[in-house]
C-alpha cells in the first residue's frame, strides 16, 4: 500500500487536501461514535434492535486518531454522532482530545447531534471542551407524540437538556424530521418555539435508511410541497446562510429566525457535498446514500497507521459517487438497508 507525501506547516504534518473524483473537498467529518441510543425513534430505528458488540466498537483513543488523519487531510469540522454520542461511556475523553485542534486552529467547530435526552447533564462540559453549537432533534413539542415517535421518550427530558444547554452558551439548532400528517399541524409551533428562544430550526425529508416497521411511503413530505405550505402563512426570506452542511436557508421575517430545509430527496443536495462519514466501527461511507464502505479499523491496528489510513482514504474518495439513490414515492420506496443509526444520518 502506498504512503502518503507528507507536508510539513508549522508544528503539525499535513497531508495533501481530500478532495473526490467530482473535485469536491472533504472539510467535513461526521464521526459515529455508538450505534446505540436511548430512544427508538420509528424514523431511524426497529423497535428492537441488536446493537453491535462493543468488542467491535473502536475506542475513544482510536476514534481520536482517525479524527487526526482527517484533520491532516484538511478537514476543519468534525461533528461526533451515534445512535445517541451522549450514551457512549467517557464520551467526554473524546471531547478533550479534540480540543487542542480547536485551539490550534487546526479546526474550525467541534459539535455534535443528539436527541436531547442527556444534555441536562453534559452541557456545561461540553461547553468546555470548546463545543459551541449543538443539534437537538425535537419533532413534536406534543408529549402524546413524541413518546410515538420515539417510542418511550420524554419530551420533558429534552426539554430541560435544551434549557441546559442555552443555559451553559452552547448554540442550540433543533431539527425535526417532516412526515405528513400531524406534524403538518404542528410545524408552526416548533418555529415559535425555536425562533422565541433564538434557536434554528432545520426541517428534514425522512430519508429510506434500514426497516424500522413504519411504511414511509405513506409518511413521506416533500420539502417542497411544505415549504409552499409554509408561505402561505408565514413571509420565507431566502438568504446564504451556510453552516457546513446541506441545509437551505430562509429568514422567517415575521420571528426573525433562521428555518432550514434538508431535501435528498425533493431536491438534489450532492453536488456540493463536503463531508464523509464513519461508522463506530471504523467504516469510511463516502455518501449516505451509498451501501459502500471501507473498512479502516486493521489499517488504524496495524504498522504506520495514519499512512495507511490516509492511502484508504483517498482511494475511497476516488470512489465517491456523484449523488445518492434515494426514492420514496407512493409506489415505491428505494432506500439502504442501513439504519440512520448506523451513521447518526
Amino acid at each position: 500500500m502506498r504512503h502518503e507525501r507528507h507536508i510539513a506547516t508549522g508544528t503539525e504534518t499535513t497531508l495533501p487536501p481530500l478532495v473526490d473524483q467530482f473535485g469536491r473537498q472533504v472539510t467535513y467529518l461526521r464521526l459515529s461514535v455508538t450505534d446505540r441510543c436511548d430512544l427508538r425513534c420509528t424514523y431511524c430505528m426497529a423497535e428492537h434492535m441488536t446493537f453491535l458488540p462493543r468488542q467491535d466498537v473502536l475506542s475513544l483513543e482510536e476514534l481520536y486518531r482517525l479524527a487526526r488523519v482527517f484533520i491532516r487531510g484538511g478537514v476543519r469540522k468534525i461533528r461526533l454522532t451515534g445512535g445517541e454520542p451522549l450514551v457512549r461511556k467517557n464520551i467526554l475523553q473524546l471531547f478533550s482530545l479534540l480540543a487542542p485542534h480547536l485551539d490550534g486552529g487546526e479546526l474550525d467547530e467541534v459539535t455534535l447531534t443528539t436527541n436531547g435526552t442527556l444534555l441536562s447533564r453534559y452541557s456545561e462540559a461540553l461547553f468546555a471542551t470548546g463545543v459551541r453549537r449543538v443539534n437537538v432533534s425535537l419533532d413534536s413539542l406534543d408529549a402524546g407524540r413524541y413518546a410515538r415517535i420515539t417510542r418511550w421518550g420524554r419530551l420533558d427530558s429534552v426539554l430541560k437538556g435544551i434549557d441546559a444547554a442555552l443555559s451553559a452558551g452552547l448554540k442550540v439548532k433543533l431539527n425535526a424530521v417532516a412526515m405528513r400528517g400531524d406534524f403538518e399541524s404542528e410545524v408552526d409551533d416548533l418555529i415559535g418555539f425555536a425562533h422565541g428562544r433564538g434557536m434554528d430550526l432545520t426541517l428534514i425529508e425522512e430519508m429510506p435508511l434500514g426497516q424500522t416497521g413504519h411504511d414511509r411511503s405513506q409518511s413521506f413530505l416533500p420539502l417542497d410541497h411544505l415549504r409552499r405550505s409554509l408561505a402561505g402563512r408565514w413571509t420565507l426570506v431566502p438568504i446564504d446562510d451556510r453552516t457546513g452542511g446541506p441545509a437551505r436557508y430562509v429568514r422567517v421575517a415575521e420571528t426573525g429566525g433562521r428555518l432550514g430545509f434538508i431535501t435528498p430527496l425533493s431536491c438534489d443536495f450532492c453536488a456540493n457535498c463536503n463531508r464523509v462519514r464513519v461508522s463506530c466501527t471504523g467504516g469510511l461511507f463516502t455518501c449516505m446514500g451509498s451501501e459502500g464502505t471501507v473498512g479502516l479499523r486493521q489499517a488504524l491496528r496495524g504498522e504506520d497507521p495514519e499512512a495507511n489510513v490516509g492511502s484508504l482514504i483517498r482511494d475511497a474518495l476516488g470512489r465517491k459517487p456523484k449523488g445518492h439513490s434515494f426514492e420514496i414515492s407512493r409506489q415505491a420506496v428505494s432506500g439502504i438497508a442501513r439504519h440512520m443509526s448506523v451513521l447518526g444520518g
